[in-house]
């Protein structure tokens, strides 16, 4: 075979050919493959730019596939009730996800995991029970986290925006908090905006330490101060939260003097003796009406 060329089917193929030419059309079926699946816009959705829109497309569940280059997705104003686990593996360029407006009532475990470069979640107006720990794990480049109007939000593990040193805003507001861990908030160090009205707090002992933190942090932080109100206890329903002062705590820091404790301990001694006291006249009084009882019956017989 000459060195130069190759020959194929009785037909000289020119010098320049190699076999590595003869795979050209496998290498271009595949190629045309790959960039379906970069390029491929689920079906009713609007896709340019690396912005795919699929919102208000009353969808009960998400689209199954992506542009794998995605970096602003819009599932919002939709009926989605649940995200299956490890949908986001695929799409590492995403920037923004917009959830809001849905169904959801939880997220699935390690839905983040692959979203390291994800920067604004938009979780508002669903039906979300509760933020787990770590919930964001590895999403640690996000600057923007709503959370607001989702009516059956009653509890946020301490630590489930840890690793989140970006987060500039973090909005809580109108859900059903009653209560808000000191350490959800301490690690959060970028924070420039938070917003917490229009929940239901409970303004007792507990809360002090949320007060303090959020007055030391008026200044930098801003917040929805206005809005936030107690709903509890009964002496304090409606008042403004940040009008609570280091008085409304006094009775949280109650401290016993040594007289106190003394007479404490007085009491205790003199209620201990009555009660000796009272149970040894009841032995007494039980023994002499027993006697009395034996001595009827044996007169009688």
């Amino acid at each position: 075979m000459n060195a130069h060329c190759v020959q194929l089917g009785g037909e000289q193929l020119a010098p320049h050919c190699c076999p590595a030419m003869i795979l050209s059309p496998f290498l271009v079926a595949a190629v045309v493959v790959f960039a379906s699946a970069v390029t491929g816009c689920p079906v009713l959705c609007t896709c340019r730019s690396q912005v795919v829109d699929c919102s208000g497309l009353r969808l009960f569940s998400v689209p199954p596939d992506l542009p794998l280059d995605t970096r602003n997705l819009s599932l919002a104003h939709n009926r989605i009730a649940t995200i299956p686990p490890g949908y986001l593996t695929c799409y590492s360029e995403l920037r923004v996800l917009d959830l809001r407006n849905n169904s959801l009532v939880e997220l699935p475990t390690g839905l983040f995991l692959a979203s390291k470069r994800l920067s604004h979640l938009d979780l508002s107006y669903n039906n979300l029970t509760h933020v787990v720990a770590d919930m964001f794990q590895e999403a640690y480049n996000l600057v923007h986290i709503d959370l607001s109007h989702n009516p059956w939000l009653r509890k946020v593990h301490p630590q489930a925006f840890r690793g989140l040193v970006q987060l500039r805003d973090l909005d809580l507001s109108y859900g059903g908090l009653s209560f808000l861990s000191l350490e959800v908030l301490e690690g959060l160090t970028g924070l420039v905006t938070l917003q917490i009205g229009g929940n239901p707090w409970v303004c007792g002992c507990t809360m002090e330490p949320l007060l303090k933190w959020l007055r030391n942090r008026i200044q930098r932080c801003m917040s929805d101060t206005e809005l936030a109100e107690c709903r509890e206890p009964p002496e304090v329903e409606g008042a403004p939260l940040f009008s609570l002062t280091e008085e409304s705590f006094k009775a949280c820091h109650l401290t016993l003097t040594l007289d106190d404790y003394l007479f404490i301990a007085f009491v205790g001694f003199v209620v201990s003796i009555a009660s000796v006291a009272t149970n040894f006249l009841l032995g007494i009084t039980a023994n002499c009406c027993h006697r009395w009882s034996k001595a009827s019956e044996d007169e009688e017989m």
